[in-house]
């Protein structure tokens, strides 16, 4: 176990901005896929010229070698070295013959099944949604291990399922011990899955972005959603972030750049 929990807690994907002022960061999930659909939002993301990029998981159809070959790949294959990824259920049960070799090769090390970087000022942890994240699973251990003592709440979860979600999967309580977890040490919670863009309201000081609309259709929303600040499901799109020190802007972009919803976030270091 001890073994498990020091190798998470690699900072992965080559070189971060860590220490710098500014970052552009760009998120999104669901749009290694067939289709013209997934082409536009990963040219979206490609034009960002990210400093980092978050795959918020699922590789279409199964997260085999192959699908990561036709569908990630070729869309998202040039920003290997800055992307930080985290598992959908799409290609968990392929995980040892897709996700795993895929990123070593990419990387040139093993891909930990969470495990935390470090952006201008921001501490960003990638979660597992499809691994055990019960109260005492490894992962919840991990992440108390973490955050144990951790100065302030200048961090960034992200993870696959949505804990909060006005779309077709609703309410994910399971995932509760990740999100008690991070309740005071976190500002901002990243996930996909459900194939629409939403906002919610914070909860327990923690605002979650579902983006999943990346190009493998859509899934309508609820309009009511107790939670659901803003919502949008007939259109794709991706994430924006501008990270600095204290402050984080948050847009969600339409294929084309257009800007479809924008708001802001603080943190303190501690």
């Amino acid at each position: 176990m001890r073994a498990l929990l020091a190798t998470a807690a690699i900072a992965l994907a080559g070189p971060t901005p860590a220490q710098s002022e500014r970052a552009v960061v760009w998120a999104v999930g669901d749009s290694a896929t067939a289709g013209e659909a997934a082409n536009r939002v990963a040219a979206l993301v490609r034009r960002g010229s990210p400093d980092r990029f978050l795959y918020l998981g699922d590789v279409y159809e199964h997260g085999t070698a192959r699908d990561f070959r036709l569908w990630y790949h070729r869309r998202f294959g040039r920003l290997a070295h800055i992307t930080s990824p985290t598992i959908g259920n799409h290609e968990w049960d392929n995980r040892y013959s897709g996700y795993y070799p895929y990123w070593r090769a990419r990387k040139g090390r093993r891909m930990p099944p969470w495990y935390k970087t470090e952006v201008a000022g921001w501490e960003i942890l990638s979660l597992n949604s499809q691994a055990r994240h019960g109260p005492r699973s490894p992962q919840a251990r991990w992440l108390e291990s973490q955050l144990d003592g951790a100065a302030g709440d200048c961090r960034i979860a992200f993870w696959h399922r949505p804990r909060y979600s006005a779309g077709a999967y609703g309410l994910a309580r399971d995932l509760n011990p990740l999100w008690s977890r991070l309740a005071g040490h976190a500002r901002i919670v990243l996930t996909g899955h459900d194939h629409n863009l939403q906002r919610h309201r914070p909860q327990r000081g923690i605002t979650e972005y579902v983006v999943g609309a990346g190009g493998r259709g859509r899934y309508s929303l609820h309009r009511g959603s107790r939670t659901l600040a803003w919502g949008r499901d007939d259109v794709d799109g991706a994430l924006r972030m501008v990270l600095r020190p204290g402050h984080a802007l948050l847009e969600f972009r339409a294929p084309s750049g257009r800007l479809l919803d924008r708001s802001r976030a603080s943190c303190s270091p501690g």
